[in-house]
Parts: structure tokens; sequence; C-alpha cells
């Protein structure tokens, strides 16, 4: 899927999204990432949700977002409730959504200028 571009320049946005790709800004990605409207990390390790670690989990909580939302790939598939719990303690919201519904989501509240990163594995 492809969204109409915005007028607000220097920020991460999800650009498409498409089977084994996310584009971000100008550049597309093939692995699993992390993304604030300010920080892009590539290649973040787990590419799937069964390598999924708190650790992982850790670095994504590390760019201080007041909601993470974690895109499981094409299926919604929920993590083990207490690799989500340390976030939780932290005062981090965790949503859990397929990829697809992550990058729409990620994108909204980017917009409302709310803090928030998407950790996304692929399609």
């Amino acid at each position: 899927m492809r969204f109409a571009e915005d007028d607000k320049d220097g920020l991460y946005r999800i650009r498409a999204y498409a089977p084994g790709s996310v584009t971000v800004n100008d550049e597309t990605l093939t692995r699993s990432l992390v993304i604030s409207s300010e920080r892009l990390i590539r290649d973040w390790p787990p590419q799937s949700i069964e390598e999924l670690a708190p650790a992982h989990l850790f670095a994504a909580a590390e760019l201080k977002p007041e909601i993470l939302i974690l895109g499981t790939g094409a299926t919604l598939r929920f993590p083990h409730p207490s690799l989500l719990a340390a976030l939780q303690t932290q005062g981090i919201g965790v949503e859990v959504m397929d990829t697809a519904a992550a990058c729409r989501t990620y994108n909204v509240l980017v917009n409302e200028q709310r803090r928030v990163a998407a950790a996304l594995f692929m399609i």
C-alpha cells in the first residue's frame, strides 16, 4: 500500500509497505526495523516474533515513546506477556497488531505529534 505525501519535513514516515518491504521516506527496507519520528533503527535483530527477546524491546524503549506499536508480520501474533511487561512498568503503552495496521497507525500517531515508535517485522 502507498500513502499520500504530507508536508512535514525532517521526520521519519512510512511511505509504503508490501510483502517483504517497508519504505521509510525514500528508503526501502527489507529487514525488521524500529522507527520513531526522529530515529530509524535498520536491521533490528529479531526477524520474526519467535526471535523476540526482552533486550530487543529495550532497544525500542530507548527511543522514549509513550506508545510502542509492535507489527508482527502478515498476521496478528501476540508475544508472551512477560516480554511486554517490562515496557508497561516503564509507562510505555504497547499495541500489538499486524504490520500493515502498525504502519498505518504509526503514521496517524506521528501526524498527531504523539511520541510513538513502531517495531516492525516484515509482512
